[in-house]
């Protein structure tokens, strides 16, 4: 019976726990620098670390101070990062990121925003940014192998970097999950229609980054219920797209998926589909592809999850911004820290970022 504490097989690394750091935008710095060396070292604990969504291009951003991987000075940046959480025996994995039709339109440097058709999203605003609220109508992508491509290179400037891995965001309404929903992809071509037509896109780039790193070290990001960012699929539509790609991934034998529950809150304009995220388990097979869980989960229900084997480990994201030390105060049943700073959630200097104390520092300080 597996616990936080117990060590996971993850392709060629063992995980020294089941503890998954999420990845947080937090909005610092385009090229990771000595803050953001700190926030990730100060979090080496985790079984394994899962970075802020990262760009893969200049464009195709939501966020002003999100960072990339697609200059030198963004590689040189994360391997300082990369290397201190090596030093402090951690494992890190590097998470790929489009925005596509929902980025704001001030950071395209006057270029369209992109998506498999010219359907915009509805509802919501932009964060940080002054802008029209709501979003525009994208562009429908002319080649969607070119951002294929994208997606490898921005793998191969990963692995120069040194990461253990990487992660396609496939989920949150960002563009691999524009093709993946019938809502957003209307195409009539091989991108478009049939559940393997919208599914070609994720599975080309797992092909593509994996031919980089390996399948075994590569990662995926799913969110089947939809509702952020506009997703909307109906419940039928839902099980059968996510039963075939959930089959297809597991057939490459990649490293994990990684499955967010439906979040109501996440779902301003009421599109998505609460489904459960568990009816796809017997889909994955643990002896190569393990499953993870996330969204809203808490010490009871993930060593639940542990315990009885509905998933291999526990995706965390909000309990990490105030506990950096969250795997060890999860493994010695530890009281959290829930004082969060708000306001040093996204953008900002080390407030709010870097200065959550640890459980000995906290009670030190009492």
């Amino acid at each position: 019976m597996a616990s936080f504490a117990t060590p996971l097989r993850l392709g060629p690394l063992l995980l020294k726990n089941r503890v998954i750091m999420a990845s947080l935008t937090r909005d610092r710095n385009r090229v990771p620098g000595p803050l953001q060396v700190e926030y990730y070292t100060q979090r080496a604990g985790a079984g394994l670390i899962l970075t802020e969504g990262t760009f893969i291009e200049p464009i195709g951003a939501e966020w002003s101070n999100a960072p990339g991987i697609y200059s030198d000075e963004q590689v040189a940046g994360w391997k300082k990062v990369v290397d201190s959480v090596h030093n402090h025996n951690g494992r890190i994995f590097l998470q790929l990121w489009h925005i596509g039709r929902v980025a704001h339109p001030l950071l395209q440097d006057g270029r369209p925003n992109v998506a498999p058709s010219a359907i915009a999203a509805k509802g919501g605003k932009f964060r940080q940014l002054e802008g029209t609220p709501g979003y525009v109508t994208p562009v429908a992508i002319e080649n969607p192998e070119h951002y294929v491509a994208l997606y490898k290179r921005a793998a191969e400037r990963a692995k120069e970097a040194g990461f253990d891995g990487v992660e396609l965001h496939a989920a949150n309404g960002y563009l691999p999950h524009q093709f993946i929903d019938n809502t957003s992809n209307q195409r009539t071509d091989q991108w478009g229609g049939s559940a393997e037509n919208r599914c070609r896109f994720p599975l080309r780039i797992i092909d593509e980054i994996a031919s980089v790193y390996g399948n075994d070290r590569v990662g995926i990001k799913l969110s089947p219920g939809g509702g952020y960012n506009d997703m909307g699929m109906t419940e039928k539509n839902t099980v059968e797209t996510y039963g075939y790609l959930i089959k297809e991934l597991n057939a490459r034998r990649i490293a994990y998926i990684q499955i967010a529950r439906y979040w109501a809150l996440g779902d301003p304009v009421k599109r998505g589909t609460p489904v459960d995220i568990f009816q796809w388990r017997g889909l994955i097979d643990s002896s190569h592809t393990k499953f993870f869980v996330n969204t809203e989960y808490n010490s009871e229900d993930g060593t639940k999850a542990l315990q009885d084997g509905s998933a291999d480990a526990v995706v965390f994201g909000r309990f990490y911004i105030s506990n950096p030390d969250l795997a060890e105060r999860l493994i010695n049943n530890q009281e959290l820290n829930t004082n969060f700073n708000v306001k040093g959630f996204y953008g900002g200097n080390a407030e709010g970022y870097t200065d959550y104390p640890t459980y000995e520092q906290q009670h030190k300080a009492q």
